[in-house]
């Protein structure tokens, strides 16, 4: 066979097994972290890679949200009310 044909073919190969890996670890260490996160009613941050908690402006300044159903809107957006569908 001709040389040049084999590594083209070798040159191929390893391309598609390269990019191959690259998707594996793309899925594996931004994509399913990513998921679960978002499953569990948190924020990601995909350049840093991570998983965080939403906190609320009332739970930081100590103030208290008066109105019930704006109470209970604000915790529903963070994940402590209850449960989206």
């Amino acid at each position: 066979m001709n040389p040049n044909i084999e590594r083209i073919m070798l040159i191929f190969a390893a391309t598609f097994v390269l990019m191959a890996v690259g998707l594996v670890v793309w899925q594996v260490v931004w994509v399913i972290p990513g998921q679960e996160c978002e499953k569990a009613h948190k924020w990601w941050d995909s350049g840093k890679r991570v998983c965080a908690q939403p906190v609320l402006i009332s739970d930081i300044t100590g103030r208290v949200i008066q109105d019930p159903k704006a109470l209970a809107e604000a915790k529903a957006a963070v994940g402590r009310g209850a449960p989206r569908k």
